[in-house]
């Protein structure tokens, strides 16, 4: 597809045996949402329809990845503290955007199996937009909510990835992504959008209101002093801790006693992403970095956020290739380095290494890594899978979606017959 393709025989990232188990490759979702089942699925039927036929899938899923990118450049430019307010379209903006993206999120799958281009690379190249969708979202709620540069914005960072890892560790095991009776790319996301709705009415300062001034009373549980973010931030981790890591263990534990699999094992590949949460932690906290001081967040978020991209989508790669787990990726060795320099000074009684100057080059130098070692992989993926498959990533070919243009007429012509 990108003209490289040829020079790989045996690829690193997708082996000729990997290519090969495609054939057996089949999606699994189960979503138990009230929501998505009474509301939501009509409404996605719907939208489905405002798409050509000839538009691909994974053209949906860009185009709506496309919305959260551009909104966090907008963040960026005009709320780079992450807490002063920003223009009033600003916060409507990421709302809006964080719908679309939803919405052409859940559209793909459906049209996909209306023009006949469903694919395994469909589900690797949605997952994947997800997975680095964990940071931009939470960059652009950060800002909406006024966290700034602080351990607000740090603990949404965490608290979003940590759920995505676990559910696709769980769908590797179980074949099927399970998504609860209330859960983040339904409810949450909702939330998510209506949260940056009153930022843009009430303003983003709102989230920064004393709990007891809002509601009156602090329910008896809740500190007179606390916020509405951190109530928020409470919130999400009791869901996190209580609904959703409990559910995720129990499955694989099923899944590996079924499949007669060492359960220790499956457990044990949680590492990786122990590893990437310590040392995200350790290097933030570390008096001898200056993230928050200097404002630096968003550099660390987006850069972590690529590479927490690379270890999920990694795993979703070996699940539709029905290769082994992927434990590590050499991405994390910086961030393992940054976590060790900054608190080097504070264990081993050193000279602290890093200054201000310092670690801000250090940040731009994994960043600029990371995206092009996640360029350079994803081109050669998705290049691997469209050579074996004998598909394009981002077109169909114009006689298969003329033919299923054609279908989707008559199928709506007998319809109105039938209605006559």
């Amino acid at each position: 597809m990108f003209g490289f393709g040829s020079r790989l025989q045996e690829s690193d990232y997708v082996s000729d045996a990997g290519l090969a188990n495609l054939r057996l490759y089949k999606y699994g979702c189960v979503d138990k949402s009230p929501v998505t089942k009474y509301i939501l699925s009509h409404y996605w039927n719907w939208a489905v329809t405002l798409f050509p036929m000839w538009m691909a899938p994974n053209l949906i899923t860009l185009i709506g990845f496309g919305f959260v990118v551009s909104n966090m450049l907008l963040v960026i430019y005009y709320i780079p503290d992450l807490y002063t307010p920003g223009p009033t379209w600003v916060y409507f903006s990421c709302s809006i955007g964080l719908w679309l993206y939803s919405t052409f999120d859940n559209v793909d799958g459906k049209q996909a199996r209306r023009t006949g281009s469903s694919s395994p690379l469909g589900e690797l190249f949605d997952h994947g937009c997800d997975a680095l969708n964990c940071c931009i979202g939470a960059v652009n709620q950060a800002a909406c909510m006024s966290m700034g540069h602080s351990w607000y914005a740090a603990f949404l960072l965490l608290l979003t990835t940590l759920p995505f890892f676990l559910s696709t560790w769980e769908e590797y095991h179980t074949g099927v992504l399970y998504l609860g009776y209330v859960n983040g790319p339904t409810e949450g996301l909702i939330i998510a959008c209506v949260g940056m709705l009153i930022s843009g009415i009430q303003g983003p300062l709102f989230w920064r209101s004393q709990v007891v001034d809002v509601f009156g009373t602090n329910f008896g549980v809740i500190p007179n002093d606390w916020i509405l973010l951190d109530l928020m931030v409470a919130a999400m981790t009791l869901l996190l801790v209580v609904g959703h890591i409990p559910p995720c263990l129990m499955a694989v534990y099923k899944s590996c006693k079924e499949q007669n699999k060492s359960v220790v094992a499956a457990y044990c590949e949680l590492l990786p992403i122990s590893l990437f949460l310590v040392c995200a932690y350790a290097w933030l906290s570390s008096p001898y970095s200056f993230i928050f001081s200097d404002e630096h967040f968003i550099l660390f978020a987006v850069t972590v956020g690529i590479v927490f991209g690379r270890m999920a989508t990694k795993i979703i790669l070996a699940h539709v290739t029905k290769m082994p787990y992927p434990y590590f990726t050499v991405q994390l060795i910086p961030l393992i380095l940054g976590a060790f320099i900054t608190n080097a000074p504070v264990v081993f009684g050193w000279d602290p290494i890093f200054t201000a100057d310092t670690e801000y080059y250090f940040l731009w130098g994994y960043f600029i890594f990371v995206a092009v070692a996640y360029a350079q992989w994803a081109l050669f993926v998705i290049d691997r899978f469209c050579t074996y498959l004998g598909i394009k990533c981002l077109s169909i070919p114009r006689p298969k979606a003329q033919q299923s243009e054609e279908e989707e007429g008559l199928i709506a012509e007998a319809a109105r017959n039938y209605q006559d």
